[in-house]
């Protein structure tokens, strides 16, 4: 009997794999494995989304009007550029279906957000990976990998999951030298946490440019990741693009009311990246105090270092043991490494503890 085929590349797709939320045996575990805000969700958003709820009979807003409205008002943006997704990943989604084919070709810097290679063979792209500098992405090598046949690229700032950012000056630099034809992604779902001042989102480069999207989230530092919540601000063209193929009402209406009144709630994320400022520097000073390489980190998490493969093991599961989830970067081409979240203050000192017992032990 002959049963229906997927497409050639598609079961060659190691699916992807979010952090986990349960140990078995633990009643309690502290999660630190997928860069949530500990200080979950405004309780503006909570109350808008329990309202919202008494009309979950009725269609939403298609075009998220408001929302959109919100999104330009807080990062004083035009709304008509706005388009909405099911977070940020059915933008990235839409992004490659609507720019490129089977045949060509979207770049990423190597140690770069997961989903990329996997919606692009999905599609029919060939994902091509460019080497990183010091786990930064390196502009130089992803313009030695354009080719012809390059669409799209790539470029999670600050980086997930090594946290390191490239300066506004290098990307202006990268458009410049970037064909015109091929569509720069600039992701920015850890934007909100970065104060550096040479950084930059990129939404003022989409203004002064054609080529230019910006993608952003609601999963980080406004705690809705469990909506699936997340934006593009796009040159005019593109938006139209996208919203061209995007499924009517992809963003639903309790999702909607919860975004809009997240926007809204400055003290929540005022809150949230105080929290970030003071314990990103703890939790990275105390684990290099414990011998391991950190990365320098520009978002809510660290990217730690135990020498090896085994040793990185042996620590995830220990901590695992202890009711303590982080993530392990095997997937990312980082078997050495840890990736861990900025937690409240008793969940990363006792992450911390943890840590040093378990190396102490390995190292013993």
């Amino acid at each position: 009997m002959r049963l229906p085929k997927p497409r050639a590349g598609i079961l060659d797709v190691a699916p992807y794999v979010g952090g986990r939320h349960s140990v078995e045996g633990v009643e309690r575990v502290i999660l630190l494995a997928s860069n949530e805000t500990p200080l979950g969700a405004s309780q503006n958003a909570i109350e808008a989304y329990r309202n919202a709820a008494e009309n979950m009979h009725r269609y939403c807003d298609g075009h998220a009007v408001g929302l959109r409205k919100s999104i330009g008002n807080r990062f004083c943006c035009d709304p008509a550029r706005i388009v909405c997704g099911a977070g940020s990943d059915e933008i990235i989604q839409m992004l490659i279906r609507a720019y490129a084919g089977p045949g060509e070709e979207l770049i990423f810097s190597k140690h770069g957000f997961s989903i990329y290679p996997i919606f692009a063979i999905g599609a029919g792209v060939k994902p091509v990976a460019a080497d990183e500098t010091n786990l930064t992405a390196d502009t130089e090598e992803i313009l030695s990998k354009v080719t012809d046949r390059t669409r799209l690229v790539f470029l999670a700032n600050p980086n997930n999951p090594t946290g390191t950012y490239i300066t506004k000056d290098t990307l202006v630099d990268f458009r410049e030298k970037l064909r015109e034809d091929i569509l720069l992604v600039l992701d920015g779902a850890y934007a909100e946490y970065v104060t550096r001042t040479d950084y930059t989102s990129g939404i003022e480069l989409v203004e002064q440019n054609e080529n230019i999207v910006v993608t952003r989230t609601c999963s980080k530092i406004f705690g809705l990741a469990a909506l699936r919540l997340g934006w593009a601000y796009c040159p005019p063209a593109v938006a139209d693009v996208l919203n061209r193929i995007r499924s009517p009402f992809n963003v639903n209406g309790p999702a909607q009311a919860a975004g809009i009144a997240a926007m809204e709630d400055l003290d929540h994320t005022d809150r949230s990246l105080a929290h970030n400022e003071e314990w990103l520097p703890w939790l990275s000073n105390s684990l290099a105090e414990l011998g391991l390489k950190i990365i320098p980190s520009a978002a809510n998490f660290v990217l730690a270092s135990f020498g090896s493969k085994n040793v990185a093991e042996t620590v995830y599961q220990g901590l695992l043991k202890n009711g303590i989830i982080t993530r392990h970067m095997t997937s990312y081409h980082l078997p050495e490494c840890l990736r861990i979240s900025v937690g409240l203050e008793d969940d990363n000192k006792t992450l911390v503890n943890s840590i040093k017992d378990l190396v102490s032990t390995t190292n013993g």
